[in-house]
């Protein structure tokens, strides 16, 4: 079994993960070209990116910090921050 280690403090709601979370969420459910290239398929690259930033951000967000070192990288807002900066330069490349 791996070594885990709890985090360091008590985890608290993080309000910029969660706040990018959510506008991911309500612009990808309101106006789902934004995940589609110039001729109208799907940018999986774009979705990929976009939805990591959301998962990382919504776990992050509401105050959830895994135990085992993998998971608190992965959901971390850190993550959701790299994943968006991704996400915005794949869309700029169209």
């Amino acid at each position: 079994m791996p070594h885990v280690t709890p985090p360091p403090m008590p985890p608290r709601m993080h309000l910029p993960s969660l706040l990018a979370a959510l506008a991911i969420m309500l612009v990808g459910t309101l106006y789902p070209p934004l995940m589609a290239d110039m001729t109208g398929k799907a940018d999986h690259a774009l979705a990929l990116a976009l939805l990591l930033a959301m998962s990382a951000g919504l776990v992050r967000g509401v105050g959830f910090v895994p135990y085992h070192v993998l998971w608190r990288v992965v959901f971390s807002g850190w993550t959701c921050a790299v994943a968006l900066a991704v996400a915005v330069v794949l869309k700029a490349q169209h």
